[in-house]
């Protein structure tokens, strides 16, 4: 479902990723992790087509970044949810404005819209909040809010952005648990963090820790 194959980036002066591979199978949840600035974020965007590698691949779907066309990328985009840290929500339009309009951009009847916005809704359960503003909600429905735009259009994958990175421990985990919760319905799910406490507390979890411009496939040490 996403293979990333001999990848290689770098910045103008920063080398950063150096002949890299990992793969996530449909359905799969897995953690990516790595001290800031190890690369994280810019691995993610490749993923979703907003950076290139330089030389080797990425695969998402049936879509391999080596034969993707500039006209394609809005159509592969739809079947990514992205979560980022800073939430990402127009302050302007309440919550379910907020969603509303990523469905209006893609056409879908007024009926369609209030019927998927209102599940997304149910599904992180905040549909009380649906006429709230960003301003009125916690840092941790904000980021529910996020998820659930996210899901609007029934994603292969979730990448999530360091999504507990403005968050307490306490809801950090709970945005975690529905992440997980999500994942258990089938959608596959790449958590971006370098929080380890976090990870730690799924130490069965696939875990994919970016050191010296490497990606190591395993599981937390003792030490870590």
């Amino acid at each position: 479902m996403l293979e990333i194959r001999d990848l290689t980036f770098h910045y103008k002066n920063q080398p950063l990723f150096d002949n890299i591979s990992l793969s996530l199978d449909k359905g799969e949840f897995a953690f990516l992790i790595g001290k800031s600035g190890t690369g994280k974020s810019t691995l993610l965007q490749m993923i979703y087509l907003n950076l290139f590698p330089q030389s080797g691949s990425v695969t998402v779907g049936d879509y391999e970044t080596s034969f993707v066309k500039k006209k394609q990328i809005p159509l592969i985009r739809r079947k990514i949810g992205i979560v980022f840290q800073d939430f990402k929500l127009l302050k302007d339009r309440n919550v379910f404005d907020n969603l509303a309009f990523v469905l209006e951009v893609t056409n879908h009847s007024g009926r369609e819209i209030k019927r998927i916005v209102n599940d997304a809704l149910m599904e992180v359960g905040l549909s009380h909040k649906r006429l709230n503003y960003p301003n009125e909600l916690s840092g941790g429905e904000m980021q529910r809010i996020a998820i659930a735009r996210a899901i609007l259009n029934n994603p292969m994958i979730i990448l999530a952005d360091e999504p507990t990175g403005n968050l307490d421990p306490e809801t950090s985990f709970e945005i975690l648990e529905l992440l997980l919760k999500i994942n258990k319905k089938g959608t596959s799910v790449l958590f971006a963090t370098h929080d380890y406490d976090l990870v730690k507390k799924y130490p069965s979890a696939k875990i994919f820790k970016i050191i010296d411009r490497k990606i190591i496939k395993g599981y937390l040490k003792k030490s870590d």
